[in-house]
C-alpha cells in the first residue's frame, strides 16, 4: 500500500515540476495567441529568454510597452498582460490591431537592428522546418 502511494506521489511531483515551466514566460517557445480564432500560418517561433539574451534586451518594457495618450509611457511594463488585452483582433478606429501589433513590434525592431527575420516564413516556419536564426 505504501509503495503504491509513494509511487503516485513521485509521479504527481514529477508532473508538477514538469508543468512549472509551462507557466513561465521565460520558457515561451512560440507565439500562439488564443485571441485568433483561426490561424493562417503556424505560430511564430520565439524562444523568449534566448532571444532577449542574444538581442541584449534587459528591460521588459522594450516589448511589453504601456501606451497612453498616443505615446509610450516610460518606466512602465505590461508584461503581466496579454497583448490582446490592449490590441483587439478587429481593431477600433485609430488603434493598432493585434496582428499588426505583433508584426510591427517584431519587424520594426528586426529592421532597425538589421538582425532577425522579416519575412513571413522567417517567423512562421512550416511544421518541421528549422526556425530562422535571430
Amino acid at each position: 500500500m505504501y509503495k503504491r502511494v509513494f509511487s503516485i506521489a513521485v509521479i504527481a511531483a514529477c508532473v508538477f515540476l514538469y508543468m512549472i515551466p509551462a507557466f513561465c514566460q521565460e520558457d515561451i517557445t512560440s507565439l500562439l495567441d488564443p485571441a485568433f480564432p483561426k490561424h493562417e500560418r503556424p505560430a511564430a517561433v520565439f524562444a523568449h529568454d534566448a532571444h532577449n539574451e542574444k538581442a541584449g534586451i534587459e528591460d521588459c518594457a522594450v516589448c511589453h510597452h504601456v501606451w497612453e495618450d498616443g505615446k509610450i509611457v516610460e518606466g512602465e511594463s505590461s508584461e503581466d498582460q496579454k497583448c490582446s488585452d490592449c490590441h483587439a483582433v478587429k481593431p477600433e478606429a485609430g488603434k493598432t490591431g493585434l496582428r499588426n501589433a505583433y508584426h510591427k513590434l517584431c519587424t520594426d525592431c528586426h529592421v532597425k537592428e538589421e538582425n532577425g527575420p522579416v519575412s513571413c516564413a522567417g517567423c512562421h516556419p512550416k511544421s518541421g522546418a528549422a526556425p530562422a536564426e535571430h
